[in-house]
Parts: structure tokens; C-alpha cells; sequence
């Protein structure tokens, strides 16, 4: 078993643990571009360059420590960005010694969920050496599909690698980890072969004096992390769309909106790929309180105009031509 293990930032302190852990013909012939031996003081340089990678928002990178306090392993996301698409490149190694313990599937699984929610990244992909068949397994079990096959100069090995290239989007990732429905019904599935159901959710479009839209992005640990949406959630059984949606305000923003102030403006139908939603949609301009994430999620006030650059479930989509004619 994994037991217990954090990711933190890299430290200068770090260069002797990480140089001894890689140093091994093991571990380094599964990297790519490390050379064998690794001199300690590449690891000193390579330090350095992550934290100006990260103040540069390009890459982020993270040492993977043991309840000891012991360095064990290294893992890290590069971004990038194509046709306004934004990517990600995961990487990691772990020390010999700690294999076969499911650390890398633990990190990289943190790792892809936080990126998901919290980076502007719509795919992850990730290269893997042909022969390195437990990286393989780890990436096939976060839900990543091979989407080709290439060559690699692996300096280490002094020459071309044949690899095998795997991608997860967000969606796939997130059925990966749909062993249990999640308490969202908005973007939940069932896992058993049953019939089609229709899931009921309500949502408010809460505009403020300036006639911006407040929207919430789903924290991490939720189904379709790190996209915006118009507050709400799942109507109870027996519950009226209003009732829920008060309730729903109260829980989730910490704001008290009555009935009256709650105008009908109009609905969703979507189909996902094991249920149906159905979302009735409301406006709203007063309310008591002022609104803020008490469930993790990040708020925005954004124009109609700029509602296209904030990403969003597919069921939202469909209401920004609606809001742009409103305001």
C-alpha cells in the first residue's frame, strides 16, 4: 500500500535526495531526456528552473514525500497551448525502493485532478517508454487512452525509444473515477447497464447592479472540476424548482433569495451519455448576502459578452445566446 505521502514544491535541500533516488539505471532508463550518471548538480540546476516555471504558469512541478519526510519521487505537468487549446504533459519517477505500491498512481491521480480544476487545461497526455509497462497500467487506470505510438531519444539509453502516447480529457478522466455515483446529478452516470433516467436540476443566472453574471467553477473532487456554471443543484424528490433552488443559494453561496425574486427565464435539455437532464433556469437580481464558495468552488461576476471564454458544462452552454440578447 501506498500509505500516506503529500506532493509540496521542489527545495534547494531537495538536489541530494532527488540525485540519489534517479541515479539508478532503473529508474533513469525509463526517462527521457536524463543522462546516466546524473551529476548532482543537474539536479541543483533543474531545481532552480521549477520554481521559474511555476511564477511563469508554464509548468509545475512537485516532490512526492513519504510520512517520513523523505523525498521518494518527482512528479510534474508541462502546459502548453494549440489552437487556443490548452495541454498538459505529465511526468513522473519513482525511487526503486518504493515501487509497486501504487505511489505513482495516487500522485498522478492528484496531480490530473487538481490540474483539472484548477489550470486551464482542456487535455493531458502523456509518453511512455514501450517497455515501461507498469507506467502503462498506472495511466490506463486514470482513464487515459493510447492514442498513438512514436519514437524518443532517451539520452540515457543513447538513442530512439519506441513510446506509446496516451491522452485523458476531462470527461474521460472523471469516468475513471465513476466507481460510485458522485452526489452531483448534473454530471453523474450510473455504472450498471439500466435504463435511461431523467435527472432534475435548477439553476439561478444571479446578476448583479452592473449586469455582470455570477458564475461558480465545480472544485476539485467533483465530476467535470474546473468549469463554470450558473449556481444550482438537484431538485429532491417532491421538492418544487424554487424550494430547491432558495435551498441550493443557501448551501452552496451562503445568500437568502425568496420566491418573488426568482423569474422563470427558461430550460435545458441535455442528454449525457447515461441519463437525461432536465434544468429549469431562473433570473435573479436581489438577494440577502453576499456570495461566496462554501463548498470550494471558485466565483466569477462576468459580462454576457465574455460568458464564451469561461468553460463550461455542455448543459450551460446553450443559455449564453439567451443572456446576450437579455443584457
Amino acid at each position: 500500500m501506498a500509505g500516506t505521502f503529500c506532493l509540496r514544491g521542489l527545495r534547494p535541500d531537495d538536489a541530494g535526495a532527488i540525485h540519489a533516488q534517479v541515479n539508478d539505471w532503473n529508474v533513469i532508463r525509463m526517462l527521457s531526456r536524463l543522462p546516466f550518471p546524473y551529476p548532482r548538480d543537474l539536479a541543483e540546476r533543474w531545481i532552480a528552473s521549477t520554481v521559474q516555471q511555476a511564477e511563469a504558469r508554464t509548468a509545475y512541478h512537485f516532490a512526492i514525500e513519504n510520512q517520513a519526510g523523505a523525498v521518494i519521487g518527482c512528479i510534474g505537468l508541462t502546459l502548453s497551448q494549440t489552437d487556443g487549446q490548452y495541454r498538459g504533459s505529465l511526468g513522473y519517477w519513482i525511487g526503486r525502493e518504493y515501487w509497486r505500491q501504487g505511489i505513482a498512481t495516487l500522485a498522478s491521480d492528484r496531480l490530473c485532478s487538481w490540474a483539472f480544476a484548477n489550470l486551464p487545461v482542456d487535455t493531458i497526455e502523456a509518453s511512455v517508454a514501450q517497455d515501461n509497462v507498469a507506467s502503462v497500467a498506472v495511466l490506463n487506470k486514470l482513464g487515459f487512452r493510447q492514442t498513438g505510438a512514436a519514437t524518443q531519444v532517451f539520452t540515457a539509453r543513447g538513442g530512439n525509444v519506441s513510446v506509446l502516447l496516451f491522452s485523458a480529457s476531462r470527461e474521460s478522466f472523471d469516468a475513471a473515477h465513476e466507481s460510485k455515483p458522485p452526489a452531483d446529478a448534473d454530471a453523474s452516470a450510473e455504472q450498471t447497464e439500466e435504463p435511461r433516467r431523467l435527472v432534475l436540476v435548477v439553476a439561478a443566472v444571479l446578476i448583479d447592479t452592473n449586469n455582470r453574471i455570477l458564475l461558480a467553477r465545480r472544485p476539485e473532487g467533483k465530476t467535470l472540476a474546473g468549469l463554470w456554471e450558473f449556481p444550482g443543484g438537484k431538485m429532491e424528490p417532491g421538492e418544487a424548482p424554487e424550494t430547491s433552488l432558495i435551498r441550493e443559494l443557501r448551501e452552496e453561496l451562503g445568500i437568502d433569495a425568496s420566491r418573488a425574486c426568482l423569474a422563470p427565464f427558461t430550460f435545458v435539455s441535455h442528454s449525457y451519455e447515461k441519463f437525461d437532464l432536465l434544468m429549469p433556469i431562473y433570473l435573479c437580481r436581489q438577494w440577502q448576502g453576499h456570495p461566496e464558495g462554501r463548498e470550494g468552488q471558485k466565483l466569477a461576476w462576468v459580462e454576457a459578452c465574455d460568458l464564451d471564454q469561461y468553460p463550461m458544462p455542455p448543459a450551460d452552454i446553450p443559455v449564453i445566446p439567451f443572456l446576450r440578447d437579455l443584457l
